[in-house]
């Protein structure tokens, strides 16, 4: 800044209402008070984000049963991305009609960045899978329909 802009800065800032401003440019800093400036409420170089719009959710919840639509289900232990197979082309690890034993891979769930392994809980028989490869999860989202054995 020049001079004569520095001197025009300080007629305006000794002409407003205000006690106390601070402006930085580049590597060009000032910083004006006034003396017994008593500053009530400061301006602020950001405004603050607006406040978020509420949403109003209907939650109807009839008995104190698991969510689930099916009897039994295997479900996702976290929130991410389902993927059926290990790599893109590879074959799922768990089909429609395939029996499956405890601990057996059913599908992983990618949580950031991180492929986890999901395991089939109990020895079981794939009835259908219920969601898409690809597609995101949540915590307690049935993966699959199947038969206990």
């Amino acid at each position: 800044m020049t001079k004569e802009e520095i001197k025009e800065l300080i007629d305006i800032f000794s002409a407003a209402s205000i006690g106390k401003i601070q402006i930085k440019q580049g590597e060009f800093e000032i910083s004006l008070e006034k003396q017994g400036a008593i500053v009530e409420n400061p301006i602020l170089a950001c405004p603050p984000p607006p406040a978020p719009t509420p949403i109003n959710i209907n939650v109807a919840n009839d008995s104190n049963k698991p969510s689930s639509k099916h009897e039994n289900t295997l479900t996702s232990p976290m929130v991410g991305t389902f993927y059926e197979a290990p790599s893109p082309g590879a074959a799922p690890f768990a089909k429609v009609g395939q029996t499956l034993k405890k601990g057996d891979t059913i599908c992983i769930v990618e949580a950031m960045k991180i492929m986890n392994e999901i395991e089939a809980e109990y020895d079981c028989k794939i009835i259908s899978r219920l969601v898409d490869n690809g597609q995101p999860v949540e915590f307690g989202t049935d993966l699959f329909v199947v038969e206990k054995l």
